[in-house]
């Protein structure tokens, strides 16, 4: 029986656990800051693995771009770009891949996109990552960068950054702590509370990101033609607040034939990633494949 080690790897987080490869077995390790450095990464992979003990695969979903079992470019963690997994678990079954690619692996076997053959995730938290299904195949792309949506712009005088889109600085959870934090909040967590309650200020401040999604996720729609959208990520337990306006921003930049689309909450939300690990792990690199 495969024994996976299951890692998600976030810009501030790490979770692991230990799963044969289908979500009903997982069992939580833990769930701690990310590793400093390179050392304290590896060190640490080593001694979950030593904890875990009859170890065949590893699953790692990590914040950034990949290919086969190698990390390319991890922006919120540059101390892994260039390595690859593989060597330093030779002996070991490798599933490693995007986070945003890995939960919507987690989505499309046993979640909200099971069934589907086409679909899109966004998956919203210190940044954002999404991953498109087309044709019962996560897509990868040339270089492992595909459906990087994190990187639309719609604001041409932006002048752009190396290690983050547009899209990204407007509306992930960093853009709305900033927002909460102009308005006397502590964090984008109560920016979405004040919006539940009615707070009138915070739902005007919660406009421009709103918006922001809503023409990023137009031009995705209108390009694929995707049976849903789903939300995962911290801000899906936020939809009750924004998965409508976000509605209305995109409908608003479609034809008719294409906005009778859905944007549902994944199934797994903040723990897509570590159930997309375990299987990504159990299928090694062809992953990707929808069974």
């Amino acid at each position: 029986m495969t024994q996976v080690l299951a890692i998600d790897l976030g810009g501030t987080q790490l979770r692991a656990a230990v799963s044969s490869g289908d979500p009903a077995s997982l069992r939580d390790l833990t769930r701690e800051p990310a590793p400093a450095s390179l050392a304290d990464f590896t060190g640490r992979l080593a001694a979950l693995r030593a904890e875990v003990g009859d170890v065949t695969a590893i699953g790692l979903a990590v914040p950034g771009l990949v290919e086969n079992t190698q990390c390319r470019w991890i922006p919120n963690l540059p101390y892994l770009d260039g390595l690859d997994i593989a060597a330093l678990f030779p002996d070991l079954q490798i599933g490693l891949g995007n986070d945003a690619q890995i939960s919507l692996l987690a989505e499309a076997e046993a979640g909200a996109a099971r069934g589907t053959s086409d679909a899109i995730l966004l998956a919203i938290g210190t940044g954002i990552g999404s991953a498109v299904l087309a044709n019962g195949r996560i897509v990868a792309g040339a270089r492992g960068g595909a459906c990087s949506f994190g990187w639309a712009c719609a604001d041409m005088d932006d002048p752009g950054e190396d290690r983050s889109g547009w899209l990204e600085r407007m509306a992930a959870g960093r853009a709305l702590d900033d927002i909460a934090i102009r308005l006397g909040k502590a964090n984008g967590a109560e920016l979405i509370a004040a919006a539940r309650e009615g707070d009138s200020a915070a739902i005007t401040a919660l406009q421009k990101p709103v918006q922001s999604l809503g023409m990023a996720l137009a031009g995705a729609v209108a390009l694929l033609d995707p049976e849903v959208i789903l939300i995962a990520g911290g801000i899906s337990a936020a939809l009750d607040v924004l998965g409508q306006p976000v509605l209305d921003a995109m409908r608003r930049q479609l034809p008719a034939h294409l906005r009778p689309i859905e944007i549902r909450a994944g199934t797994f939300g903040a723990r897509a990633g570590i159930v997309g690990a375990a299987l990504a792990g159990a299928a090694g690199q062809n992953w990707r494949q929808i069974r």
